[in-house]
């Protein structure tokens, strides 16, 4: 069923098989209306919608992990630099990019390609020891970055 909190607008996903077995109705007949109406809200989300919140989100975090995000009072950007999830990211953005693009057309595919080189570049950058052209993060999905 899909949990929301209205604070964070987040939803996750669990099974309880005692519920689909079970045909009475139970007292979480609010819950049971909550379920339903989460399933139509993301019914009426385009595909290319769902894909491109995905990368976004892939692309944010793998910024963050590049130490591209902006200092805050609490913590510097420098901080948070992980190459090791950056790279899982940038290789997942990758592999959702290159197989979403002929179903979400070149206009919604092409900022995402330009995001991903950058962040490919950036990871070059970033790294003490560089890979060999066509293996860096995503290059087995993209091809060699320069």
């Amino acid at each position: 069923m899909w949990d929301t909190d209205p604070m964070t607008q987040t939803h996750s996903f669990s099974f309880d098989p005692d519920a689909s077995a079970s045909s009475q109705p139970s007292a979480a007949g609010a819950q049971d209306e909550t379920t339903a109406q989460a399933v139509r809200d993301i019914s009426e989300v385009p595909a290319v919608e769902v894909i491109s919140t995905a990368a976004i989100h892939l692309m944010s975090a793998a910024a963050v992990k590049l130490g591209l995000s902006e200092d805050t009072e609490a913590e510097r950007a420098e901080d948070l630099i992980d190459l090791d999830e950056a790279r899982k990211l940038i290789t997942a953005l990758a592999g959702l990019i290159t197989a979403g693009a002929p179903e979400v057309g070149d206009q919604h595919a092409r900022p995402l390609r330009d995001g991903l080189r950058s962040l490919q570049l950036a990871f070059r950058e970033a790294s003490a020891i560089p890979d060999e052209p066509g293996k860096g993060p995503g290059e087995k999905y993209t091809g060699p970055v320069r």
